[in-house]
C-alpha cells in the first residue's frame, strides 16, 4: 500500500475527504506542520549567500538543518497518525468471549489509545519547534520572503492546535489519570507558547508588508 506521504496532493486530499476515519485531522495537522517547516527552509535558502544577511549566515544554516529535520519528521507523522488510529480499531475488533480475551482486549485498547495520543503529541511538539525557528529567524531573513515566513508560522500553529485537539479527544478513553493530567497540562502550555510565538512573528511580518495585526 502506498504511503500517504508518497501520494499526490489530489490523491491525498481525496482520501482525506472520503467517508473513512483515517486519514483524518491528525494527518492533516502533521501535514500543516510540515508545510510550515518547509517554508522556514525556503526563507533560509532564499537568504543564504546574500551579502546584506551575511552576519546571520551560520545561524541560518543551523536553522535550515533543524527545519529540514522537522519537515521530515512531520511528513512521516502523516502516516504514523493514520496508523495509530488503525491500532485503536484493531484493538476494539479483538475477541472478547472469555475472561482472558477480555483482559487482552482491554489492555490492547489502552495501549492503542496511548499511541493515538502520543502520535499527535509528537506532532504538536514538532510544530512548536517550527514556531520557535520562525521566531528565531524573524527579522534575519530576506525581506522579500517575509510573507512566506508568516505563512509558515500560521501553518505551524494550525498543525500544533490540530494535533492538540487529537490528543485531547483521546484522553477520556485512557484510564491512567496521572498520564492524562500530564498531557492536558502539556497541551495547554504548548498551545500558549505557540500562540505567543506566532503572534510575535506576524507582528514583525505585518509591520514590514504593511498589513494590520
Amino acid at each position: 500500500m502506498t504511503l500517504l506521504k508518497d501520494r499526490s496532493l489530489e490523491d491525498f486530499s481525496g482520501e482525506l475527504a472520503a467517508a473513512s476515519a483515517a486519514p483524518g485531522g491528525g494527518s492533516a495537522a502533521a501535514l500543516s506542520g510540515a508545510l510550515g517547516a518547509a517554508l522556514v527552509s525556503m526563507v533560509c535558502r532564499l537568504t543564504l549567500g546574500k551579502k546584506e544577511y551575511e552576519e546571520y549566515e551560520e545561524e541560518l544554516k543551523e536553522v535550515l538543518a533543524l527545519s529540514e529535520d522537522l519537515r521530515k519528521n512531520l511528513v512521516n507523522a502523516v502516516d504514523v497518525d493514520a496508523a495509530a488510529y488503525g491500532m485503536v480499531m484493531e484493538a476494539f475488533a479483538l475477541p472478547r468471549q472469555t475472561d482472558e480475551e477480555k483482559v487482552v482486549r482491554r489492555e490492547a485498547i489502552q495501549k492503542a489509545f496511548r499511541e493515538a495520543c502520543e502520535s499527535p503529541r509528537k506532532t504538536s511538539l514538532w510544530c512548536l519547534d517550527v514556531l520557535r525557528l520562525c521566531a528565531r529567524v524573524s527579522g534575519k531573513v530576506n525581506v522579500n520572503a517575509a510573507s512566506d515566513l508568516g505563512v509558515g508560522a500560521n501553518q505551524a500553529l494550525a498543525g500544533l492546535e490540530g494535533a492538540a485537539m487529537n490528543v485531547l479527544i483521546n484522553l477520556p478513553s485512557i484510564k491512567d489519570e496521572e498520564y492524562t493530567d500530564h498531557l492536558r497540562e502539556e497541551v495547554e502550555e504548548t498551545e500558549e507558547e505557540g500562540r505567543i510565538l506566532k503572534a510575535g512573528v506576524l507582528r514583525e511580518v505585518l509591520a514590514y508588508i504593511g498589513g494590520a495585526d
